[in-house]
């Protein structure tokens, strides 16, 4: 409940406890404040199971940590019937990464070109490593004004 509590605000905390209620009236709140505790984690554990009871047979493996998006997410990632685990295999992150570079930097080494030309051949992936044909741009593309505005929309903002 309390992992993230390191020992100085451990202290922090005792220290202010005992200043704001007193040494004899601390025992009386802290035995207050742990039955208060222990009554909310009654309720929700009777709770749970009252809900888990009216779901029925259907839902017997819910958990409500399940909730949670990110123990959802990683639930289903981890699940193999998507076939998730070979594609999380077969891709090499800092691959890519040097041949996004070396395309945005222009660089045309053998390596980059070679699997550049064949991940666009089988993935339909954009060949980033050729450089633009400027000749092919629509003669109609003008410049705006300096003065001219960009059209304003008041819904958008």
């Amino acid at each position: 409940m309390f992992n993230d509590i390191g020992a100085l605000e451990l202290v922090t905390l005792v220290v202010l406890a005992v200043l704001v209620f007193g040494p004899d009236k601390l025992p009386k709140v802290i035995q207050d404040v742990t039955r208060t505790i222990r009554k909310i984690r009654e309720f929700s554990d009777s709770a749970k199971q009252d809900i888990r009871d009216e779901l029925g047979p259907e839902f017997k493996d819910f958990e409500f940590e399940d909730l949670n998006p990110k123990t959802f997410i990683r639930k289903q990632l981890d699940n193999d019937e998507l076939g998730l685990k070979e594609l999380r295999s077969g891709f090499d992150l800092k691959k890519e990464m040097a041949e996004v570079t070396d395309a945005v930097h222009g660089r045309d080494t053998e390596a980059s070109s070679a699997s550049s030309a064949a991940a666009s051949s089988s993935g339909g992936r954009i060949d980033m490593s050729k450089k633009a044909d400027l000749s092919k741009r629509p003669e109609k593309a003008e410049k705006p004004a300096a003065d001219d505005r960009p059209p304003f929309d008041v819904d958008a903002t």
